[in-house]
């Protein structure tokens, strides 16, 4: 019993050292990268410390018989870094052990070596289940395995015989327990370090998400126009002294300590910042080894500070800045939540430049659609005037009307939504001129579900549409033409239907420039799902098929 005590004494040693270990800079396992030369490195110096402490901690006994607790670090190092590092542990408290002397020198070295062997195999087996390497169960069953063994090695090695037996005696059962129970507590105290880390990352992930949410709507206005906001949302969810936000050259915002002298408008002053912004690094200056310095006024009260750069495009576009006073840390949790956020956030610039730009594409190539149209239509509308001027005055100029209508919709309307109800109108103007061009040629039919009037939908949908089946079908006819309109509810969607019955489309690779900008725009507006269909049975009908939610633009 008094072996026993003593031995569970060193052990509380051991997890106290091993606790302070696991929390410091030396000890990553939640990093890729720990397990590397330095990560082995230290955990090898660390496990061969303990062993040799577990040594001279030991309960020395007649004949240079030692009971001790030294298995843990041999198994702790193969279990954790693999058969290498744990017979490199168990090599080492070997030779430690061996310079002591003592009848159970060798079969002890033995054992040790296998425990680092047997820890190691153990690592092997389950390094691709991280969840399972560290189970305190697996560690206490094979640390008493290990030790049984070492107990083998003592009987089978260590000589006199009967003084073997007697050896394993007194220290076998209180070492197998003792140092099994080590293993596991080793283990505990691991699946704890993680529980933390694990604990934090999601912390930081939760409120990086939720700034990220929040800042989705800003974002798409320009880092200038909405840098205010964008700070005092950071320093709200970080709890920092501070937040600033610059871009290359400028302090866009500043919220917090220091408000009254760090002002929006002026010029980067701080050597820090200008290191990040060139440097396209991350600069931190912990208030411990490294200090922030303000340029501006010395007492300041700032004396830490994280500066991330804002990077789009291989450029970085600005800062995001968190400050900390002189009497409050810098804590992990809020620099490894400021990288986290300003990676969001230069997503979020990056997303917001594509869009800004897709939309000035689709904006661009409606003005040339447009440019394509009007003359064209403006051509043939004037001839159809000039043509019934003199027979029917009272008629060209309720055409004169139409046209002045169909065009001051165009310019208002460019680029911006509109209802289903102001584009039948504006269509309405274009058809009553065509129908005057057509003379008796042509009929033009409207069935609309009185419902979906007022839903929105991009600007210019059916005008281009109703112009190819006039332009490209029904123009084509020599007989009599018929175009239909339909606009109904199916399912969840809003359809709308432009029909004719001159069946003359064919699909040509480079053609239908109209048709292309409207299914582009409708995707982009309304999503992937909308868009515009087109049926063809040749000589007979050409049906051309919108579809949107039933609802439209939500905005």
């Amino acid at each position: 019993m008094r072996i026993l005590l003593s031995l569970i004494e060193t052990l509380s040693v051991f997890v106290v050292l091993f606790y302070f270990y696991t929390r410091s800079r030396f000890f990553r396992p939640q990093k890729s990268e720990w397990l590397g030369r330095r990560g082995k490195l230290s955990l090898f110096v660390f496990c061969s410390a303990l062993t040799m402490v577990g040594n001279y901690l030991g309960i020395w006994l007649e004949g240079g018989v030692v009971a001790n607790t030294r298995a843990v670090g041999s198994m702790i190092a193969g279990i954790a870094g693999g058969p290498f590092l744990g017979v490199a542990v168990g090599v080492t408290a070997s030779i430690h052990r061996l310079s002591f002397g003592g009848f159970t020198a060798v079969s002890g070295s033995m054992g040790t070596i296998f425990d680092g062997l047997l820890g190691g195999l153990v690592h092997l087996r389950r390094r691709n289940r991280p969840e399972s390497l560290f189970d305190w169960r697996v560690a206490f069953a094979v640390t008493a395995f290990g030790e049984i063994c070492h107990m083998g090695f003592v009987l089978l090695v260590s000589r006199p015989f009967s003084a073997s037996v007697e050896a394993v005696k007194i220290i076998g059962p209180p070492m197998i327990l003792t140092n099994s129970i080590g293993a596991a507590l080793f283990m505990l105290v691991l699946r704890e370090r993680e529980r933390v880390v694990d604990q934090v990352a999601a912390s930081s992930s939760a409120k990086a998400l939720k700034v990220a949410q929040r800042t989705l709507r800003l974002l798409g206005n320009g880092l200038g126009n909405v840098a205010l906001e964008l700070a005092a949302i950071v320093r709200a969810e970080t709890g920092v002294g501070a937040v600033a936000i610059t871009d290359s050259e400028t302090i866009l915002a500043f919220d917090g300590l220091g408000a009254d002298h760090h002002v929006p408008g002026n010029a980067i002053a701080s050597s820090l910042t200008r290191q990040s912004i060139g440097g396209r690094e991350v600069v931190f200056a912990d208030g411990v080894h490294d200090h922030y310095h303000c340029s501006i006024v010395p007492d300041c009260p700032l004396d830490s500070v994280l500066i991330v750069p804002l990077v789009v495009d291989n450029a970085v576009v600005g800062t995001v800045q968190l400050f900390e006073p002189e009497t409050r840390r810098f804590r992990n949790l809020n620099k490894s939540l400021g990288e986290g956020i300003a990676a969001l956030l230069s997503s979020q610039l990056l997303m917001a430049r594509y869009q800004e730009q897709k939309n000035l594409l689709t904006v661009s190539e409606l003005k040339l659609l447009h440019a394509q149209v009007n003359p064209h239509f403006l051509f043939n509308a004037l001839n159809t005037i000039n043509a019934i001027i003199r027979s029917d005055p009272e008629r060209a100029r309720e055409l004169l009307v139409h046209l002045s209508h169909f065009f001051r919709k165009n310019l208002k309307r460019s680029g911006e939504l509109s209802t289903l109800a102001e584009e039948l109108e504006h269509v309405g103007a274009y058809l009553e001129i065509e129908k005057a061009r057509f003379q008796d040629r042509l009929t033009v039919e409207t069935e609309v579900d009185p419902s979906l009037l007022g839903i929105r939908m991009p600007t210019f949908t059916l005008q281009p549409l109703i112009e190819n089946a006039l332009k490209h079908g029904l123009s084509t006819k020599l007989s009599h033409g018929t175009a239909r309109i339909r606009a109904r509810r199916e399912d969840q969607q809003a359809v709308i239907e432009i029909e004719d019955d001159a069946g003359a489309y064919v699909e040509r690779r480079g053609s239908g420039l109209g048709m292309r900008i409207v299914d582009k725009r409708l995707k982009a507006v309304l999503g992937e799902s909308c868009g515009v269909d087109v049926t063809c049975v040749p000589d007979e009908l050409t049906r051309v098929t919108v579809r949107m939610p039933a609802e439209g633009v939500l905005q």
